[in-house]
């Protein structure tokens, strides 16, 4: 490609829009590893804290579903914090909420305190996790944000990987107070590293930016990937919960839960190449069926003792690529859907389905399971997510029409154009 003035003017005006190499970019991934840090590995600590105190399935699996609760809660109320906080500042007040409660578990293993403190961090993840994949699609533009979601998915899983069994093996080797107060440092750290970041106008100079867009049209273009994203999540919410328990041995939930993290790391990359070279939503199919299969094998883990080990660990490997796979397709989808002033929509309605998914799932398990047992529990979770495969498979279908459509019409218009100036 031969130099270009203009191109490189353009580049220092808009800094990362350039691509995902640049400076605010990797401040972005950064805030959202030490974030991350904190969430990831409370999924299970933080239950098994309640557990400490002596609560039941019930009170175990609400820790988790609490803090999905308000993350959902402030969620919905996204549309009025747009209007009022930047995508950046919600990052700053969203890491310090996080991560400054977390110091205050260690107080007490009662389940109202674990659930109030839970509650307060769970309204600081909501504006996380909505403002940093927003900030995706805000710093990147569209021909390579697949790749960027993919390098997004990798800065949220990476702290899965490492600190999701980390914390669970440091909880009770070194003790649960360890595990808090480096949790709380990590995300209150990346409050600074949010507030380095520098998110350009897209309006252009002198221009105000374009208002959030949010309507019936909207929603209803992201509504086939919000539902097969929200029914897939009660699955890892049901597992980060609950799988320590169900095993006969709990040490091998350790293994389980690092490769399951670390599986969707890969599928998250593997579908960000995917969706920029061949169009989104290709994997959206196989994937959930993926997840279902996954889940499964879970079920089966925890019904059966002998080899659980073994079946756990390639239940992990199964649902977590097919579910890294489908988290990149449907965000990808629902930026592209949602059009550029709906980007903060995209990313509050698909953090929603995923929280909501999350939360709903271990407290469906936690209450199904006095009546069906974990392994039963987990059964009706791989039943509920074979339900949407034909979903999942309609949409994408439908997407790829869509698009190449989209492309003949571009043709179409481009060829009578240069007719005209012939």
């Amino acid at each position: 490609m031969a130099f270009s003035p203009t191109r490189r003017h353009r580049s220092s005006a808009e800094g990362i829009r350039t691509g995902p190499a640049g400076r605010d970019f990797f401040l972005l991934l950064a805030a959202t590893l030490g974030t991350f840090s904190n969430y990831a590995p409370l999924l299970s600590v933080a239950p098994l804290w309640s557990a400490e105190g002596g609560s039941g399935y019930t009170a175990v699996g609400a820790a988790t579903g609490v803090t999905m609760a308000t993350t959902v809660g402030v969620q919905l109320c996204m549309s009025w914090l747009l209007k009022r906080l930047s995508l950046r500042r919600m990052l700053i007040i969203g890491s310090l909420l996080l991560g400054l409660p977390t110091f205050v578990y260690p107080v007490s293993a009662a389940m109202d305190w674990v659930l109030a403190v839970s509650a307060v961090r769970g309204v600081g993840f909501g504006m996380v996790a909505v403002a940093g994949s927003a900030l995706v699609a805000e710093l990147i533009p569209a021909d390579s944000r697949g790749r960027a979601v993919g390098w997004y998915g990798i800065a949220v899983g990476l702290p899965q990987v490492v600190c999701l069994p980390l914390g669970v093996w440091a909880a009770e080797h070194i003790g649960f107070t360890a595990v808090f107060v480096t949790a709380g440092v990590l995300s209150v750290l990346a409050a600074p590293l949010a507030a380095a970041i520098r998110v350009p106008a897209p309006a252009g100079p002198g221009r105000p930016r374009p208002r959030p867009r949010t309507g019936p049209v909207q929603l209803r273009a992201v509504s086939r990937p919000f539902t097969v994203l929200i029914t897939t999540a009660c699955a890892l919410g049901a597992v980060t919960s609950f799988l320590p328990l169900a095993l006969a041995q709990p040490s091998a939930a350790t293994p389980a839960l690092f490769l399951l993290t670390g599986a969707v790391i890969v599928g998250r990359w593997v579908a960000g190449i995917v969706s920029d070279r061949s169009g989104v939503g290709r994997l959206m199919g196989p994937s959930v069926l993926a997840c279902a299969v996954g889940m499964g094998g879970f079920g089966l883990a925890a019904a059966h003792p002998g080899g659980a080990a073994a079946v756990s660990g390639a239940a992990a490997v199964i649902y977590g690529l097919g579910f890294g796979a489908l988290q990149n397709d449907t965000l990808v989808l629902m930026f592209q859907r949602s059009g550029p002033n709906g980007h903060g929509m995209a990313s509050t309605l698909w953090n929603m389905a995923y929280d909501a998914g999350t939360g709903a799932g271990a407290v469906a398990v936690g209450l199904t399971s006095y009546a069906l047992g974990i392994d039963g529990a987990f059964a009706a979770a791989a039943t509920l997510i074979l339900l949407v495969v034909p979903l999942a498979f309609r949409d994408a279908r439908s997407g790829r029409l869509a698009a190449s459509a989209s492309a003949s019409a571009q043709g179409h218009s481009a060829e009578t154009t240069a007719r005209k100036r012939q």
